[in-house]
Order: C-alpha cells, then sequence, then structure tokens
C-alpha cells in the first residue's frame, strides 16, 4: 500500500516536473519568435533609412550642383563684363 503510494507521488511530481518543462519550453520558443520579429522589423527600418539618407544624398548633391553652376555663371559674367 505504501509502495503504491510513493509510486502515485513520484509520477505526480514527475508529471508536474514534465509540465513545467513544457512550459518553460514554450514560452523560450515564443520569445524567439518575438525577437525574430523584432529584428526583422529593426532591418527593414534600417534599409528604410539608408534608402532615405540615399536619396536626401542624391537630392542635396543635385543643389549643390545647382549653387555651383550658378556661382559659375556668375563668375563667368562678372569676368566677361570687364
Amino acid at each position: 500500500m505504501q509502495t503504491d503510494m510513493t509510486t502515485d507521488m513520484k509520477q505526480l511530481i514527475n508529471s508536474m516536473e514534465q509540465n513545467i518543462r513544457l512550459r518553460n519550453r514554450a514560452r523560450a520558443e515564443k520569445r524567439a519568435e518575438e525577437a525574430e520579429q523584432e529584428k526583422r522589423k529593426f532591418e527593414e527600418k534600417l534599409m528604410q533609412a539608408a534608402a532615405g539618407k540615399m536619396e536626401l544624398d542624391g537630392m542635396s548633391a543635385k543643389v549643390k550642383g545647382a549653387q555651383d553652376a550658378v556661382q559659375r555663371d556668375q563668375l563667368l559674367g562678372l569676368m566677361g563684363g570687364f
């Protein structure tokens, strides 16, 4: 009788430990999935930021080129007036 009770308690404890392990594993997997999703979102934002920076750099170069052309034309105008 005592052996049956001890065996039942061991089985109960083993079952509880197994359930705890499974829950911990499920939580760890969920955290890993969430971390992967956050990583993908972050990488997407980085790519968008890089694309935006390239576009701004291109616009800046175009404006700088236009400013340089205006200055060149003004200098040529001044030199031609003498």
